[in-house]
């Protein structure tokens, strides 16, 4: 009778701890305040709108979103061929390749985009937007590898040998039989990848440069001079955003089928 009790209130906890921020966040940038502030000071969208005519805030939206798509899909590119040769084949140094593709994950954000800062901007003198395109692309490799070598383990491989030996290619096998057995764990790749990317701040922090910053770099460096709602507003965007990006690939990808 007590867990009955104390199930329903435990609960009610967990959901105020992971969404209270939420919920705090969208109601601060609803304040009719000059500063940021909770509880809110009245309220208004004035800061919710202030947020599209700050030039910087669209052009760093803009670059987040070059990197996040640009890098997510390179990554898939790679990746995809990676995971197929590494579920289908025992390669000599399987393991050690594996290693090494998740060493983006395991390694500090820091340590990556300080060594590319100084083994590869300032010595080759690479362009930042090209430096920042390299970089997002490897600490999203490792997610599109495992993510799709789960969904290739979960795919029996005597369908794909069912389909050359009715005469279809290899090649032909696995566009036809094998991707679209897969479809789910590379849409699960894309979104933990792009929302890696849009999010990282370590990397791009060492690698953001005059004209060139990600959009997080360009929230930190609003609030050093800048303590209005108006990154509360933007702040609760990004999340509807991320949650309308799981809603349109629940509703019409059918993402809950494949995972």
């Amino acid at each position: 009778m007590t867990a009955r009790i104390l199930s329903p209130f435990v609960l009610g906890l967990l959901l105020l701890f992971l969404i209270g921020p939420f919920l705090i966040i969208i109601a601060a940038s609803l304040s009719a305040g000059d500063t940021l502030a909770f509880p809110p000071q009245g309220l208004s969208l004035r800061w919710v709108f202030k947020v599209f005519t700050i030039e910087s805030f669209r052009d760093s939206f803009a670059m987040s979103m070059f990197l996040a798509i640009g890098g997510t899909v390179a990554a898939l590119i790679l990746g995809i061929p990676a995971a197929y040769a590494l579920s289908r084949y025992k390669l000599p140094f399987g393991e050690t390749v594996r290693t090494i593709v998740s060493l983006p994950i395991i390694v500090p954000g820091i340590i990556v985009g300080l060594a590319l800062l100084r083994y590869l901007v300032v010595p080759f003198g690479f362009n930042i937007t090209v430096a920042l395109f390299f970089a997002h692309t490897a600490l999203v490799l490792p997610y599109a590898v495992r993510v799709v070598s789960a969904s290739l383990n979960n795919l029996r491989s005597d369908i794909e040998e069912a389909a050359v030996l009715l005469g279809s290619s290899r090649l032909g096998a696995f566009f036809r039989v094998v991707m679209p057995n897969i479809r789910g764990g590379i849409l699960a790749a894309f979104i933990l990848g792009f929302v890696t990317s849009f999010n990282q701040v370590p990397v791009s922090l060492f690698l953001s440069g005059p004209g060139v910053r990600t959009l997080p770099i360009d929230m930190l460096g609003y609030m050093e001079t800048t303590y209005d709602p108006s990154i509360a507003a933007l702040s609760a965007l990004l999340a509807f955003l991320s949650i309308g990006i799981v809603f349109v690939a629940e509703r019409f990808l059918g993402f809950s089928r494949y995972v």
